[in-house]
């Protein structure tokens, strides 16, 4: 308990600083090619729910065309509105990199369940609301054991198992995981429950 209440909140705040630091040329880098690639703005925002069922501001590198009239859907490297610089970054997850930022204001933890548009909170079964107990993470238990090849439900399930195995031993297994998925590619990791 002592983990899940206090400690993982230092570590969240001492890694992310520490992220925010040595990735800041690499940010640059990423924000100039965006710039390059495809007018518009360079960061992407978007409303989430966060812990306690609190919505918060969620940042992004920008990797698709600027379209006002789509309509929100599970996007993928293959939408052809995903340009050609996007596609790399949401490859290498470069960006989820600006979340960093979230994740030093406290609206997210380094590990926890991704999170969710209010569409989505509003399909899900009561049962998966247990995951709104904790902070939303960068990576999450569902992300690297399949990701967007799990279904909602899989992503629930394994969102609810990490709520009740939170630990310093589990975040740091998924976050290492997590780095191989960026290296090898997220297909090679999904299991079954």
């Amino acid at each position: 308990m002592i983990y899940r209440n206090k400690v993982k909140r230092v570590i969240d705040i001492l890694i992310s600083l520490l992220i925010i630091i040595v990735m800041f040329p690499i940010f640059v880098i990423a924000a100039v090619l965006i710039k390059m690639s495809s007018p518009g703005p360079v960061f992407f925002y978007q409303s989430r729910i966060g812990l306690f069922e609190k919505p918060f501001r969620l940042v992004k590198l920008r990797t698709m065309t600027v379209n006002p009239s789509r309509p929100i859907s599970q996007t993928t490297n293959a939408d052809p509105e995903v340009f050609y610089v996007g596609k790399i970054l949401r490859r290498l997850k470069l960006d989820e990199l600006p979340q960093i930022l979230n994740v030093f204001k406290g609206d997210m933890s380094l590990v926890g369940p991704r999170p969710c548009l209010e569409e989505t909170r509003e399909e899900m079964p009561d049962w998966a609301k247990a995951r709104f107990k904790t902070r939303p993470g960068l990576t999450g238990l569902a992300q690297v054991n399949g990701n967007i090849a799990l279904t909602w439900e899989e992503r629930w399930r394994y969102d609810t198992k990490y709520l009740n195995d939170i630990s310093l031993i589990n975040d740091f297994s998924i976050l290492l995981k997590t780095f191989l998925i960026v290296i090898l590619g997220e297909e090679r990791f999904k299991k079954e429950l």
